[in-house]
């Protein structure tokens, strides 16, 4: 493994043994299975995430850290969440 400033850049898969391999590949698997079980049980992360990177988009702020902080910390944000959340069980 190679790392650098901000984190891991490079893994080098070489390194592992035939088994930690395996094993590896099992656990990368089983957590993107249960990724998408709790994704598919919690729908309104798509909506919160969507609303978030509409924003990003739409107001194209210089400081992307500060701009997430004050979005995520708003306390009207549950209620916009749930509006959208109405409105798209509305739309099936």
């Amino acid at each position: 493994m190679m790392a650098e400033k901000g984190g891991l850049t490079k893994l080098d898969i070489g390194v592992l043994s035939a088994e930690q391999q395996e094993k590896l590949r099992e656990f990368k698997i089983k957590t993107r299975i249960e990724n998408e079980r709790y994704l598919r049980s919690h729908p309104e992360v798509e909506v919160l995430m969507g609303n978030f990177l509409r924003d990003v988009l739409l107001k194209r702020p210089s400081d992307i850290c500060e701009f997430a902080a004050d979005h995520f910390t708003n306390a009207d944000l549950q209620v916009v969440i749930g509006s959208k959340m109405e409105r798209n069980n509305d739309m099936k």
